[in-house]
């Protein structure tokens, strides 16, 4: 029997080889509940177990889709009622801005070749060698699947750097906020909203 947790009206099971949420999860769920409306397409980009995206399911009525490049979290979210498909991040999709919101809580720890984890769990958290190589992927290319009035969500760790991460968020197109933060152990952690800086105006 795996162990479960509950939080906003979700019940979420664990799986062997797959993130467990932690703190940098519940932050990012919090923020997008704030952000997410009845209706939105939302994309959850490496959705582990589904938490944050189960949670928002279990509380809005949402038209949510998720994906992970590892085949156990896979399994994980779709047991966890998360309609997910296996896909390195953007991989499966044709370049359609379609969603209202893509989260991403990205790999963000500074990792060596002598650092990686063995097996699937290495791509929670291999952050390439500055922390930043998932996230700039990220940044590459979601522009091209995010509809022109949307809004990205990103989990970042002062670890990372935040406004090292402004300035990438800035470089790909994007101004940024911090929604909400916390402080935990050794680190900062926030939640970075993201907006298409040339985005139409509201009349």
């Amino acid at each position: 029997m795996m162990p479960c947790i509950t939080y906003r009206k979700a019940c979420v099971k664990f799986a062997e080889d797959v993130y467990e949420p932690a703190e940098d999860s519940f932050l990012l769920a919090d923020a997008a509940l704030k952000f997410a409306k009845k209706g939105m397409k939302i994309l959850e980009i490496g959705t582990g177990t589904g938490f944050v995206s189960a949670v928002i399911q279990s509380n809005l009525d949402v038209d949510l889709l998720a994906t992970d490049i590892n085949p156990h979290a896979v399994k994980c979210a779709c047991d966890n009622g998360v309609l997910t498909i296996r896909a390195d991040m953007f991989s499966a999709f044709k370049p359609l801005k379609y969603f209202d919101m893509i989260i991403f809580n990205p790999p963000y720890l500074p990792t060596l070749e002598e650092d990686k984890v063995p097996g699937w769990l290495n791509y929670a958290f291999d952050g390439g060698v500055d922390g930043t190589g998932p996230l700039c992927r990220f940044l590459e290319n979601v522009s091209l699947h995010l509809c022109s009035t949307g809004i990205i969500l990103l989990l970042i760790s002062s670890l990372t750097g935040i406004e090292k991460t402004k300035l990438l968020m800035e470089e790909a197109g994007f101004g940024s906020e911090v929604v909400v933060k916390e402080k935990c152990f050794f680190e900062e952690l926030v939640v970075l909203k993201g907006i298409l800086r040339d985005r139409p105006q509201k009349r």
